[in-house]
């Protein structure tokens, strides 16, 4: 079964099939329409952007795909992360498997997301668009650092450490640190993590709101929240007491993110640096930054060069 309709302007097919989030949203990162994608609907509520192209096939659950669909869509590569790798051997029997690591222990994370990059942009023949893309999300990082430290001089004031959680439900939250995609961004931003303690091998932690009370420094809360989140929170004890919320002081009060894929690659952590510079950057230093970086960005909409043509 071949796709028939043609790719969205700035794009390319390629007859590979994505169960991965993190795998599909590079891809699409780099130009490139996968024929099918694991939970298509799902990684618009989790992932948002960037969207999957039109067209892109769902292939059911990430860890258990329709193996029937994925037969007849006759791919030649089947892209894994090691999660997934138990599928390897039903999946081989389809087509050659490429197990790509994203989040690996004792690894620097940002260096493992641009090698990512890197080899997918080989595997695709998108090599200039994965080059363009580590070299885009590098400049803006390096932009909003600056546009940061700018402002911190101005003000005689830096931005407050962060507390990056998703909720799991009303009481218990995921928390983000070392080897977690926002780690990455924010260091690369300039600012600090408030939370220090451990975390997985992808980088978080999962802790009671109790343990996060006395810590000080601003919530930032990635969103989906669980169903009724936001008025759950108005009535919650230990909410009210957290950093920010307590002090009820705009320069400290928790910032409620849209959704960001909290183990992506560099599109996610493009996303979650945009999200962050438009809170705690001042409006027209935003803007500056906005249009400096529209200026020397040569973006791949619109572009129809495949490989390095």
């Amino acid at each position: 079964m071949k796709q028939t309709a043609r790719p969205p302007a700035g794009f390319v097919d390629r007859p590979i099939v994505a169960l991965d989030w993190t795998l599909a949203e590079t891809l699409t990162g780099i130009g490139v329409r996968a024929i099918g994608v694991g939970q298509v609907a799902t990684y618009a509520s989790w992932v948002a952007q960037p969207a999957l192209p039109q067209g892109t096939r769902d292939l059911g659950l990430r860890t258990q795909p329709n193996l029937e669909q994925l037969a007849a869509l006759a791919p030649a590569d089947i892209l894994i992360s090691p999660m997934l790798s138990s599928l390897a051997p039903r999946l081989s029997a389809i087509a050659p498997v490429t197990s790509i690591a994203i989040y690996t222990p004792d690894a620097d994370t940002w260096q493992t997301l641009v090698k990512a990059t890197r080899q997918l942009g080989k595997l695709t023949q998108r090599e200039p668009q994965a080059e363009q893309l580590i070299r885009l999300s590098t400049a803006r990082l390096a932009g909003y650092n600056a546009a940061l430290r700018q402002q911190a001089a101005r003000k005689g004031q830096s931005p407050l450490p962060l507390l990056m959680v998703q909720f799991m439900d009303d009481r218990h939250v995921r928390i983000f640190g070392d080897n977690s995609l926002f780690q990455a961004v924010i260091e690369r931003m300039g600012i600090d993590n408030a939370w220090q303690g451990d975390t997985n091998a992808w980088g978080f932690a999962t802790v009671s709101l109790e343990k996060l009370v006395t810590l000080k420094g601003r919530m930032v809360v990635v969103e989906p929240l669980p169903p009724g989140g936001h008025q759950a929170l108005a009535h919650n004890g230990l909410w009210q007491a957290m950093p920010g919320v307590r002090e009820n002081s705009q320069a400290s009060a928790p910032l409620f993110l849209p959704p960001v894929w909290s183990f992506g690659a560099l599109p996610s952590a493009n996303r979650f640096a945009e999200l962050l510079a438009s809170h705690l950057l001042d409006e027209h230093l935003l803007a500056k930054h906005t249009d400096k970086e529209l200026d020397g960005e040569s973006t791949l909409e619109g572009e129809t060069t495949d490989g390095n043509h």
